[in-house]
């Protein structure tokens, strides 16, 4: 019997629970860009996760409650929209035929984030992941083009899919809204300590900049 969504966002938030105590400040340069997945999402509103909390710890949770709204989207096409869903079929036949799909199969923590850090100044690499991939995308054939009729009527069938995205979308947050109280529990007790310690730190190399032990001192 398929699940409903109240049981699905439950678990949801059950997995992501499980794998906050796990969760730990990075250390690395941040991005200068935003997460287009949780950049105002209502989803993390929804959630009571606000700008106050880390992005890695946001990501967990909204990459979660969207595979929900995408495994709706998904049932919702194959029964009532045969082209669109044609049209995801060849492109899934495609992305199969690919040789090299570095960003398939990821934990929820990191689906949907950049493969490669960003570049530092003056030092660029040699390769990159996004790179290697998109010469494997482009050794394998494009789709067939379609007519301006079929054009016009799959757009249509996508108008259709957004509408329902967006309906489940706005129930997936209701229900989020009554997960509240457990989801602050576990920013309480998991993520808060990690922040202040690390603030604490940056205080105390503020207030002595200079390591009393230091042999060589700067002049």
């Amino acid at each position: 019997m398929e699940r409903s969504l109240e049981t699905q966002v439950s678990q949801a938030v059950d997995a992501w629970l499980r794998w906050l105590p796990r969760w730990e400040p990075a250390t690395h340069r941040g991005r200068v860009a935003p997460c287009r997945r949780c950049f105002g999402s209502p989803v993390l509103s929804a959630a009571g996760l606000g700008a106050d909390v880390p992005h890695g710890v946001q990501h967990g949770l909204s990459t979660r409650i969207k595979t929900i709204v995408d495994h709706a989207v998904a049932e919702y096409t194959a029964l009532n929209l045969p082209m669109l869903q044609a049209e995801l079929d060849q492109q899934a036949a495609r992305n199969r035929a690919r040789s090299y799909r570095p960003a398939e199969g990821l934990e929820p923590e990191f689906d949907g984030l950049p493969l490669d850090p960003e570049p530092t100044p003056g030092a660029p690499f040699l390769f990159t992941l996004s790179g290697l991939a998109a010469q494997a995308d482009s050794d394998v054939p494009e789709l067939p083009p379609l007519s301006e009729e079929a054009k016009a009527a799959l757009r249509q069938e996508v108008g259709l899919a957004d509408d329902y995205a967006n309906m489940v979308g706005r129930e997936v947050c209701t229900i989020l809204l009554h997960h509240r109280l457990r989801i602050q529990a576990g920013i309480t007790e998991y993520v808060e300590p990690q922040i202040e310690a690390m603030l604490d730190e940056l205080t105390r190399s503020l207030d002595a900049p200079f390591d009393p032990n230091d042999p060589h001192p700067l002049p």
